[in-house]
């Protein structure tokens, strides 16, 4: 690979060229991004790390610019969770070629040392993230559900076209979106589109609804990660130069997928995957307690996490269907299961 930085990001990071390389660096995203390590000395004479994605086309566009506002979202509810984002933007030197830039996460694994020191836990990070009140969108007056531009859960773009009603936007923005694009991609299966869309009308209204969801105080939109699996998250050092890099290794996240939502609507997909366990789960909900009325709550994350079965059916097809889930399918027990979905 080459060496040299494109003029493109050098002008946004205000770097030297002659004091700035690339190098190879491992990293997850999208299936078309590459990743790669920015190493620059400054006029102090200090060394700066960051993190570059790259990538060519539209799809690569959409992805970098809902990633940058996804992570600069999350890292200004809770710095210490995610790497900040520094900007995205075109290649000077190249076809159709778009770039990320954030700061360089020094990974050390889920699996890493268990000194914690003054740092925050993951769940309490998420914790404080899902009780931090959501900002007032440009031309609204009030918080609202939904996200300034498109973000990416894998490589499918999201409508996240801003809404008043959480009811509506998980409905139509969510579950009749995801079921058009796997419609798209596979064509149109008569059953799912017929249980999709029965949960839509009758299932969210029932468990989301203004007026029940949370009680007489109802729920605020807050900042959720949006593809918090445990392949999203793991333990390391931001290399930012400062504050968070002088705390070492704590836990982190990454590859955000925001929007302003409920925050349970977080757990569906860490239901789905697994990985985070009770522990995790018991410090979290002391911190950010489940919503009313608790005894839906199961019944709400089931709900949460058909959208990413969805969304993987759509991604994958039949393919993802006949080999990564079992007989019968988690999405169609979803949406047959009695508690969830009502006869009729």
């Amino acid at each position: 690979m080459s060496t040299t930085v494109d003029p493109a990001i050098i002008t946004l990071l205000s770097l030297d060229p002659s004091q700035t390389s690339l190098s190879s660096a491992g990293g997850v995203g999208m299936s078309s991004a590459s990743t790669s390590k920015i190493t620059s000395t400054l006029p102090s004479g200090t060394t700066k790390n960051y993190f570059l994605k790259t990538g060519t086309g539209q799809a690569a566009e959409i992805m970098f610019a809902g990633e940058h506002a996804s992570l600069n979202a999350l890292h200004n509810a809770v710095p210490s969770l995610c790497p900040r984002s520094y900007g995205w933007g075109m290649f000077a030197e190249g076809n159709e070629k778009s770039f990320l830039v954030t700061d360089f996460l020094n990974l050390s694994g889920r699996g890493g040392s268990s000194e914690r020191g003054e740092t925050m836990s993951l769940a309490q990070k998420m914790a404080k993230l899902h009780t931090t009140p959501a900002p007032i969108p440009e031309g609204y007056d009030k918080p609202m559900y939904g996200f300034a531009v498109p973000t990416c859960c894998g490589d499918t773009p999201q409508d996240n076209m801003f809404t008043e009603s959480w009811a509506e936007f998980y409905a139509e923005r969510r579950l009749k979106f995801i079921l058009g694009r796997a419609e798209k991609r596979n064509g149109r299966d008569e059953e799912l589109a017929d249980l999709v869309e029965k949960t839509a009308r009758k299932v969210v209204p029932r468990l989301l609804r203004e007026g029940h969801l949370g009680g007489e105080e109802g729920i605020k939109p807050v900042v959720v990660h949006g593809d918090l699996w445990s392949g999203n998250a793991s333990r390391g050092t931001i290399m930012d130069g400062g504050e968070e890099e002088e705390r070492g290794v704590q836990d982190v996240v990454y590859d955000s997928s925001a929007c302003y939502a409920h925050s349970e609507y977080e757990l569906g997909i860490q239901k789905m995957f697994g990985g985070f366990g009770a522990a995790f789960f018991e410090e979290y909900h002391k911190l950010c307690p489940k919503t009313e009325p608790v005894e839906e709550y199961e019944d709400r994350i089931s709900l949460y996490e058909l959208y990413h079965h969805l969304n993987h059916h759509a991604l994958f097809g039949g393919g993802y269907k006949s080999k990564s889930t079992p007989s019968p399918e988690p999405m169609y027990q979803i949406l047959t299961s009695s508690k969830v979905v009502p006869s009729a």
